[in-house]
């Protein structure tokens, strides 16, 4: 079980595991290739990025087929080095959770998610999504949401 998976379960939300497999990251574009094998419309499926904001990192949630709106975000808005977003949060890349990261890390997430019942971000680990209400997502992760996505 992830740090993910105990803290949706800590929290009491209803959520559910997708396992899926024979997606590699750096092969395409990995999250709508994620998308594909969880058999879920890519607009539904959320990556996590890390990003740094003004020198401090910060995560972004945003729909699987678009990209994080650097200009949206802040002048000084760059993505994290990967080597940064793992020590930061815990996760290895192509499995960063929003979910129960090593230091908890300011979040928001795009206003898009709002529109679905459910969303699916990643549950820790590659190969693992979960699905939950976008609404529990923003309330355990303390995030704000706002138009992120380009």
């Amino acid at each position: 079980m992830t740090p993910a998976v105990r803290a949706a379960k800590r929290a009491g939300i209803e959520f559910r595991l997708h396992e899926y497999d024979g997606v590699e990251v750096g092969a395409g574009d990995y999250a709508v290739a994620v998308a594909a094998a969880v058999g879920r419309p890519a607009e539904q499926l959320f990556k996590t990025l890390v990003a740094s904001v003004d020198g401090r990192l910060e995560v972004f949630v945003v729909p699987a087929d678009r990209r994080l709106d650097l200009r949206a975000v802040g002048k000084r808005t760059a993505l994290a080095a990967e080597a940064d977003a793992e020590r930061a949060t815990g996760y290895v890349v192509g499995g960063i959770s929003p979910l129960g990261q090593r230091r908890r890390l300011p979040t928001t997430v795009d206003e898009s998610a709002l529109a679905w019942d459910t969303i699916l971000v990643s549950a820790g680990r590659r190969g693992l999504q979960i699905e939950l209400a976008p609404a529990d997502l923003v309330q355990l992760t303390s995030a704000g949401v706002a138009a992120v996505a380009a």
